[in-house]
């Protein structure tokens, strides 16, 4: 296969709709970066201390956060727009009676400051916990491995002197709300659907909060996976510019996690290392051994150590396990996006097929585009490193978030707003907690569930 029809993969796009969409690529690249998101309020913001020198390694991100609700001094006249947001939170689908507005309204009634203070600072902190970090509680987000960072960006406490000193309850609180678009359409449709279509009212809000579960803002460049869709979008801007379909895990153990990483490169004709789940487990490494002629027709490199440890690494080529791309994209759990040789099986419509990583169609495209974007590289330099045949692994020099979301309710990759199969049986949780009062936020932000290592991606 030539490196053009490499790119256009299992459904072809045509000699112009590439040129324009690497051309595209590069004049995006050209722009002035903002890539991640960067630790500013989303508010005005108090004065700013001197800038911290740069870590030269990640910081340690602790999974869990004190609580944070403090008492303050409320006017009457703060308390009573906090009182007129609680009851609008609906149309943000969330349940006003959560933040207690009877127990406010009789506070200001009763021109008590103590009670007020107390009852107004409470209502307002729960309500920024939820709306900043989601409605549910951790033990119903199941397989949820993201680490929202909101709360670091905007302390409760810091939220509420914002809120106070500006006079500006309600803006305070628009500030929370999540930038990306899908949370806004998913708003929209809140608004026109029935109260008495109960059961659609609540995909809506469950969906609505998951959105809350990630960051505010998911970076000016990003790659968003939606599980239960078999869709990858690459997203420049909030605008998405190229989706491509994709197979993802099977029911069951493999099933594909929710996580958020980087991507730290793009490689083109990727080695694949043979897990010894399958090396030794499926006896493939004795099987090669004792075979030469297999393993060279089938592009493995066999070793045996002196300790009889038999590794297996399949070379680059058109019958590599991982295609002919793959992305570098560090995680526990060694969850990947990449090719695959066997392409026919983008065409069915179900496509839970993998042991956990996510492959997807017109994957050299996806690496071009990319390498393009986040590492400079132009058209020509990536032509000839992917027909060249050989491992190369192009690092990327801006940064690169990717996000394997569950979403249920979404706007399709043509902007229309549908329903998805809970593949994974990941709704009930999320509605059952909805369905009964309020927890207590608790300060944990990852799940404490096992990390099962999917690194088979056959």
């Amino acid at each position: 296969m030539t490196i053009r029809g490499r790119f256009m993969g299992s459904r072809a796009i045509g000699a112009a709709g590439l040129t324009a969409l690497l051309a595209s690529a590069a004049a995006y690249a050209a722009q002035p970066q903002d890539i991640l998101p960067s630790p500013a309020p989303t508010t005005a913001p108090a004065p700013t201390k001197p800038a911290a020198p740069a870590p030269t390694a990640a910081p340690t991100i602790p999974l869990q956060v004190p609580i944070d609700e403090p008492v303050v001094s409320w006017t009457k006249a703060n308390a009573q727009a906090l009182l007129g947001v609680i009851g609008a939170i609906d149309a943000e689908g969330l349940i006003p009676a959560d933040y207690q507005p009877e127990k406010l309204r009789a506070a200001i009634a009763a021109g008590d400051q103590v009670a007020l203070d107390a009852q107004a600072s409470k209502s307002f902190a729960w309500l920024v916990e939820d709306l900043r970090d989601g409605r549910t509680r951790m033990a119903a987000r199941e397989q949820w491995f993201v680490v929202d960072t909101d709360v670091d960006t905007n302390p409760t406490s810091a939220v509420m002197e914002r809120a106070l000193a500006s006079d500006d309850v309600p803006g305070t609180v628009a500030a929370l709300m999540p930038t990306a678009p899908d949370y806004a359409a998913l708003k929209a449709l809140l608004a026109v659907t029935p109260v008495t279509d109960k059961a659609k009212r609540a995909l809506i809000r469950i969906n609505m909060d998951r959105w809350r579960w990630l960051p505010r803002e998911l970076g000016q460049y990003y790659l968003l996976t939606n599980v239960p869709e078999f869709q990858l979008r690459l997203t420049v801007k909030n605008e998405i510019i190229r989706s491509y379909r994709t197979i993802v895990g099977k029911v069951g153990r493999t099933a594909t996690p929710q996580l958020a990483t980087v991507v730290k490169g793009v490689v083109f004709n990727p080695t694949w290392t043979v897990p010894q789940s399958i090396v030794v487990g499926e006896g493939l490494g004795a099987q090669l051994l004792g075979n030469p002629a297999r393993a060279a027709r089938e592009g493995y490199k066999v070793t045996k150590a002196k300790n009889g440890v038999i590794t297996v690494v399949q070379q680059p080529g058109p019958g590599n396990s991982l295609g002919f791309m793959k992305l570098d994209m560090p995680n526990d759990h060694a969850i990947f996006i990449h090719d695959t040789p066997s392409r026919g099986l983008f065409n069915q419509p179900y496509r839970a097929l993998s042991h956990g990583c996510v492959r997807t169609e017109r994957a050299t495209e996806l690496g071009m585009t990319m390498a393009i974007l986040g590492a400079g590289k132009t058209t020509d330099e990536l032509v000839e490193i992917a027909g060249s045949g050989q491992y190369t692994l192009v690092p990327m020099t801006k940064t690169f978030p990717v996000y394997i979301m569950y979403f249920t309710m979404a706007s399709d990759i043509n902007g229309k707003m549908g329903t998805f199969k809970d593949l994974y049986s990941r709704d009930a949780k999320v509605l059952a907690s909805f369905a009964a009062p309020r927890k207590p936020w608790d300060g944990i932000r990852k799940t404490s569930e096992k990390v099962i290592k999917l690194d088979n991606p056959l």
